[in-house]
Order: structure tokens, then C-alpha cells, then sequence
């Protein structure tokens, strides 16, 4: 007999169910409204009839976001400028002591890969969520989504190729990301291009998210010596009131950048043979107001 209540068992599996919906959604805002929905179908549920509430969770879950998902598509949302995912928050803590499980979940949540998620149909991204990142069998899959079998292994299948295909192949070393990304920010609040062109790989390039909403590249930059002149001009253009603090957000380090108390830019780069292969840049400040108090 259990003396959990509706609330209690449900907070015990908000993180799991935060985790889905975000990967999913790639938008930290539209994943709390979707868990927020999960959490007002368990609580008005015949809780007699769920005989594992992590599994109906996960489904209702699922589902919700999938909704949502599939209207974000109809609507066709022109958005201006690249597009990143919005920075997330993944300090897994003693929650995920498994160095493995841990960097699938990193994996699962980086910036690299979500954005190849978006280029998957709704069912395809679910599939590849409830895989890869948390390990579900087919089978249950399967229920999850009211498909068959077959067809669910058709999908995931889809998807891994899709990614795979298109994700860029980075290693994945979190003392020398961490490394570099500290002498990153040094050499590019210094404006010390020769500093900067040592870190760059030839080929890096510099995504920046800003939604039109302030200044960022309208498209990708590549090369070290565009890059760096680009992160050179960025530092004669100081930010009133600036500092700095280093989070782990999306499975990675990263800077975030403050003026005053308000988040004003999100800096992570991704990282392959001890060079910088990717610098991604989140400026639009509606993706960053839930890290204001982090």
C-alpha cells in the first residue's frame, strides 16, 4: 500500500517527462506547457486503473508533444536567421550516475543534434526520442504511439539514418571542451585574433540564433579566418554592465553572457581533435529568458 500522493508521483517523474517533451520540442517554454497538460490529464485520471505511472506518463507525454509539435508545423512559422534550439539546462548531477547513460543523454540533447531533429516528422522524432535517448523497447514504443511494431522499427530506423546522415561527428571530451571553451572566451573578449585562429579548426563555422529579435549573422559563417574576424569585431562591441557565467546546458559547457541581470547571449562550441568545429551563438532573447535565474 502507498501513500504517495497524485503530486508526489508525479514530481517524481517530471524530470524524465521534461527531458521527452524537450527533446521534442527543442523549446524549453512549449516543453513545460506540455508537461504542465500531462500533469492535469494524471491528475484527473483513474490513477486505479495505472498500474506503471512512469509508463502512462511518458506516453501522455509523448503524445501532447507530438500534438504540439505537428501545429508548430502547420503553421509554417517563418523564422528569421539560422535557428538553434533553446538552451536548456542539463546538469544530470547524481541523477545519471552512468558515465555512458550520461553521454547519451548529452548526445541526445546537444545543440548538434537537435537540430537535425527538426528536419524529422513528428512520429519519426518521438521514435528516435524514446530510443536512443531513454532506451524503450520497441514494444513498448509501439503502445506508446498505438502503432505496430514493425512500423516502429520502419521509423526508428528512418530516423537514426536521417541523423546519422546529417549530424556532424564530434568527440566528445568534457575537460578539454571546458578547456577550450574558457580560453574561447578569453581570446574573444580580448579580441586576440591570432588566440582565436589557433583554437578554430579551418572549417568551423559560427551559427547564430537571434529570431531578428537583435544582432547576430542572418546566415552561417564559415571558415577560421571569417569566424574569428566576425568574434573580433563582436569584442569592440561591449555589452553594458557585462559578465559572465559557465553553465552546462544541453549536455555540454557553455558561456552565458549578462547585461546587468539580464541574459544577453548564450556562447557554446562543439569540439573534434582539439579544434573548434562549431560555435553557436543564442541571442534571441526569447530563448533566453529562462535563464535568467540560473
Amino acid at each position: 500500500m502507498t501513500t504517495d500522493t497524485p503530486i508526489d508521483v508525479f514530481e517524481e517523474h517530471r524530470p524524465v517527462l521534461m527531458g521527452v517533451a524537450y527533446r521534442m520540442l527543442g523549446r524549453v517554454a512549449d516543453a513545460e506547457d506540455v508537461v504542465q497538460d500531462a500533469w492535469l490529464r494524471w491528475s484527473a485520471a483513474d490513477r486505479a486503473e495505472v498500474r506503471e505511472p512512469r509508463a502512462y506518463l511518458v506516453r501522455v507525454t509523448t503524445r501532447l508533444a507530438i500534438d504540439r509539435l505537428r501545429q508548430v508545423k502547420a503553421r509554417g512559422e517563418a523564422y528569421v536567421g539560422p535557428w538553434l534550439p533553446e538552451p536548456y539546462v542539463t546538469d544530470f548531477g547524481d541523477t545519471v550516475p552512468d558515465t555512458a547513460e550520461r553521454a547519451v543523454l548529452a548526445d541526445s540533447v546537444s545543440l548538434a543534434v537537435l537540430v537535425v531533429l527538426e528536419s524529422l516528422s513528428p512520429l519519426e522524432r518521438a521514435v528516435f526520442v524514446l530510443r536512443e535517448a531513454f532506451g524503450y523497447p520497441y514494444a513498448e514504443i509501439a503502445a506508446m504511439l498505438d502503432r505496430g511494431e514493425p512500423a516502429v522499427r520502419q521509423l526508428a530506423g528512418r530516423a537514426r539514418g536521417h541523423v546519422d546522415e546529417r549530424r556532424p561527428r564530434y568527440e566528445v571530451d568534457p575537460a578539454q571542451r571546458r578547456d577550450l571553451t574558457e580560453r574561447f572566451l578569453a581570446a574573444a573578449a580580448e579580441g586576440d585574433l591570432a588566440g582565436l585562429m589557433e583554437m578554430l579548426a579551418p572549417d568551423v563555422r559560427l551559427i547564430g540564433d537571434s529570431g531578428g529579435k537583435s544582432k547576430a549573422p542572418l546566415r552561417i559563417l564559415e571558415t577560421a579566418d571569417n569566424v574569428g574576424r566576425f568574434l573580433v569585431a563582436v569584442a569592440e562591441k561591449s555589452v553594458p554592465e557585462m559578465s559572465f557565467r559557465f553553465l552546462e546546458l544541453n549536455g555540454g559547457p557553455a558561456v552565458l553572457i549578462l547585461s546587468g541581470d539580464t541574459p544577453d547571449s548564450v556562447f557554446q562550441v562543439d569540439v573534434s581533435a582539439g579544434r573548434i568545429r562549431s560555435v553557436y551563438i543564442v541571442r534571441n532573447p526569447d530563448k533566453l529568458r529562462s535563464l535568467a535565474s540560473a
